[in-house]
């Protein structure tokens, strides 16, 4: 990574807390760009970004365990504004001269912070005899402070809940500024970059596209690079983002399984060879796929199918061109970032794609991830940025193995068929209904359950299948979406009447948990 791309730039040393990943959120949206690196690499990390600042993150590991993890040394030898939120302020604290305990009251969840003094870091946000909801998450406390260090806000549990090092612009906090439950917190991380640290919140996804072509390119030089494209919006972007490096160098690939919705595989190879002029190969292997699907109705037997013959087709269309040095995939940040281990050092490992995983040892390939310093919102920001249309940007997820798992039970040509236009249908009226963009997912499942029906003087003996709608911000926990019946009625007739082989339609009103979003 270039310096010269970032001269302003936050490190966030992670100590294993759960939502580091919301820290860089905060400093992201405050227009500052930052990194997050495992404790055991921080010095490195440092040495190579040069911050501007420093903030260090929490940690389910005790400062007073003999062995568990501090901030390298470098860091406040430096002179730059430090944060320590909850372990990390203990670890500063005992690194600086303090002291921490354990064995006093734990504070979890609500607490609130009395304000005893006027500090830099909360000018113009609190003021002195005010009190603010935090969120406390901690068992061991600061019961000393080192040189230097006043207490600027307690709470009821906490004598040292905020304390400041005005001189040396060292502040630690024993509450979470970074999670939704303290209101004012990322205000006061927007405080500590911008009027402590003195960073312009300038960074930009212009300036991120810039960056990144340039660090494609020095790292591709002239060699061949390879894309899986799925059609989703991590691959789509990755692949035009390798493309605006080196050119004709990249070539696509997408293998189409037959399991992809109505027209999809012809919709991304029209928009990417007439929009982007981009190498594409198209292979239709749904023959392949389906052929060894057939019958097959045990979900993960059906995933590892899917897996190996995308492997194997992808592998054949490789050696077609002549084989690659690169492979290009759509990894985001959340899959780099990996809890931190304590004891068997870093954990930080890359998930592989759900498409390629094990492509690149067995082929021998290097990867190429131009997206991997990034979240899901900022891979859409980036999409548009390089062109690519709102209606393609904002789709919803699809998952890899596609149909296949949303047709539960024994897979036929037929039924894919059935399921594929019902899906259709329903998602047109959703976009008719001006409801898409405030559904996260929706989908049809063919289920393997078939009731009577009439139709016209005749009795039918066909399909049922079960809409799904869900809420959600990143998938992990959902809602159903509630629409009101008239919509509901609206789609299951035309379903009815237009798809040959379903005469019944309920709506699923699971939530996640206990339910999943995809039916296997």
């Amino acid at each position: 990574m270039t310096q010269t791309a970032h001269p302003d730039t936050v490190l966030i040393v992670d100590f294993g807390s759960q939502v580091t990943q919301l820290i860089a959120r905060r400093v992201r949206e405050a227009g500052v760009y930052c990194e997050i690196v495992p404790f055991q690499s921080a010095e490195a990390g440092f040495k190579r970004l040069q911050p501007k600042a420093v903030i260090l993150s929490g940690s389910p590991a005790s400062t007073v365990d003999e062995g568990s993890p501090r901030a390298p040394q470098i860091i406040f030898d430096s002179g730059i504004p430090v944060f320590g939120i909850c372990y990390g302020q203990q670890t500063m604290c005992m690194q600086l001269g303090g002291k921490v305990e354990s064995g006093h009251h734990r504070e979890f969840g609500r607490a609130f912070l009395e304000v005893d003094k006027d500090c830099a870091l909360f000018e113009g946000l609190w003021s002195n005899g005010s009190r603010h909801q935090v969120w406390m998450s901690h068992g061991d406390r600061v019961t000393a402070l080192p040189e230097g260090f006043e207490v600027v806000a307690t709470s009821s549990n906490a004598p040292y809940a905020f304390i400041a090092d005005e001189t040396r612009k060292y502040y630690g906090v024993q509450f979470h500024p970074e999670v939704v439950h303290t209101p004012d917190g990322a205000k006061l991380i927007g405080n500590f970059i911008h009027n402590i640290a003195g960073i312009k919140g300038d960074w930009s996804m212009s300036a991120y596209r810039a960056k990144a072509v340039q660090a494609i390119r020095d790292q591709v030089g002239d060699k061949r690079v390879i894309c899986a494209l799925s059609g989703g919006v991590d691959s789509s972007v990755a692949a035009l983002l390798i493309h605006e490096a080196v050119g004709d160098q990249l070539t696509c690939i997408l293998v189409d399984h037959g399991l992809m919705r109505k027209d999809e595989a012809a919709n991304v190879v029209a928009m990417f060879r007439e929009h982007y002029n981009l190498h594409l190969l198209h292979v239709d292997a749904s023959d392949r796929f389906i052929g060894e699907l057939e019958g097959v109705s045990d979900p993960e037997t059906k995933r590892k199918i899917i897996g190996r013959l995308f492997i194997e087709t992808f592998e054949e269309e490789a050696k077609k061109l002549g084989g690659a040095d690169f492979l290009g995939q759509g990894t985001l940040y959340p899959d780099v970032i990996e809890s931190v281990s304590f004891t068997g050092g870093p954990s930080v490992t890359i998930k592989s794609h759900h498409n390629v995983g094990g492509l690149p040892e067995r082929m021998k390939m290097q990867l190429v991830e131009p997206l991997r310093e990034l979240f899901k919102d900022e891979v859409r920001a980036l999409g548009k940025e390089l062109g690519l249309p709102d209606s393609f940007i904002g789709r919803h997820p699809f998952p890899g193995p596609g149909l296949a798992i949303r047709c539960p039970g024994g897979i036929t040509r037929e039924k894919l068929e059935i399921l594929r236009e019902a899906d259709a249908i329903y998602l047109d009226e959703i976009r008719k209904a001006g409801l898409y963009d405030a559904i996260w997912q929706a989908f049809a499942v063919l289920l393997p359950v078939q009731t009577v029906g009439v139709m016209g003087d005749g009795r039918t003996y066909e399909f049922v299948c079960a809409l799904r709608a869900v809420t959600s911000v990143d998938g992990m926990t959902a809602d159903f979406y509630h629409y009101d019946m008239e919509f509901l009625g609206r789609a299951a007739t035309r379903i009815i009447n237009e798809v040959r082989g379903i005469n019944r339609v309920v709506y699923d009103v699971t939530s996640k948990p206990p339910g999943t979003i995809e039916w296997e």
